[in-house]
């Protein structure tokens, strides 16, 4: 194995789900039926939630919409849990080629505990893959990212990084835990609301670029300091 494959087996690179593996489109297209609410009206709402740094259910608050709770079991049966459809295209790739550049992977999400199966399903293959109701906790409290590292081996935090599309949820708490943080600037937190922090380690557009400059969030690698 070469110096950088030596090094990158080393290093974990764990990622969130919604709106870094999946594209959630097709979820709150389904709330918006359900509510007889036409898309463009729900989404923009969606966004106005998200750049006031509200949570994704206040956007029935926004609409006027009550007891929204009561949909759920209904929009889930529709929804079906992930499909193919659902997956970003660069998601399998990504992994694939994180893979064989030697990193290992890791999934750690808000998610319902079956999103661990549904995920496999699709062909999401990683070392370590967890939702937040399997762990017992949720992001951005600080035990999620303490939670993570125990289930990766209790690698020194510098040495994972955590990739997601929310400043708040991802972002902060990430570098709060010492690990490299990697802002993906798709889906709605991506692209609303607040300025990254200056600690950022790195900032993509989509996975396929994350797999491109992955080298620059370890710059001091024993191989780069060898030319």
């Amino acid at each position: 194995m070469s110096v950088a494959g030596r090094e990158a087996a080393d290093r974990w690179i764990c990622l969130d789900v919604g709106e870094t593996l999946i594209d959630e489109t097709r979820l709150w297209s389904i709330w918006a039926d359900e509510f007889g609410v036409p898309k463009p009206t729900f989404m923009s709402a969606f966004g106005a939630v998200v750049a006031r740094g509200w949570e994704h259910q206040d956007v029935f608050s926004v609409l006027g919409l009550s007891g929204w709770r009561e949909h759920i079991p209904a929009v889930q049966l529709q929804y079906g849990g992930f499909h193919a459809v659902d997956l970003y295209p660069d998601a399998l790739s990504s992994l694939d080629r994180l893979r064989e550049l030697g990193y290992r992977l890791a999934i750690t999400a808000n998610q319902p505990a079956e999103r661990t199966t549904e995920l496999r399903a699709l062909g999401v293959t990683t070392d370590v893959m967890a939702m937040s109701d399997e762990m017992g906790v949720w992001k951005p409290n600080p035990d999620f990212f303490a939670r993570t590292l125990e289930l990766l081996g209790n690698p020194e935090p510098a040495q994972v990084a955590y990739v997601g599309d929310r400043i708040d949820n991802d972002v902060r708490p990430s570098i709060a835990a010492g690990m490299h943080s990697v802002w993906l600037r798709r889906g709605p937190w991506g692209v609303i609301g607040e300025n990254p922090p200056a600690e950022t380690a790195l900032i993509v557009n989509s996975l396929a670029e994350l797999v491109d400059r992955v080298g620059e969030l370890w710059p001091a690698s024993v191989e780069s300091r060898s030319v």
